[in-house]
């Protein structure tokens, strides 16, 4: 499973970051990230929700 996220899109409202804190982050400037080593999370159903509860649909999982 691949976890795709749109810096170009995100706004980071940090939706991601409470609803799969394994996986997701934000970074110095607010905006999403991954956690290092959190693909390996990316099975979880909490990364497809993450995808979901994006006001902006930023995050993509794709597999």
């Amino acid at each position: 499973m691949d976890i795709l996220i749109d810096k170009d899109v995100c706004i980071g409202a940090g939706q991601c970051a409470l609803t799969a804190p394994d996986v997701f982050t934000q970074d110095d400037d607010g905006f999403s990230e991954l956690v290092p080593g959190g693909e390996d999370g990316a099975g979880s159903p909490l990364v497809r929700e993450a995808a979901r509860a994006c006001p902006v649909s930023a995050i993509k999982v794709a597999g």
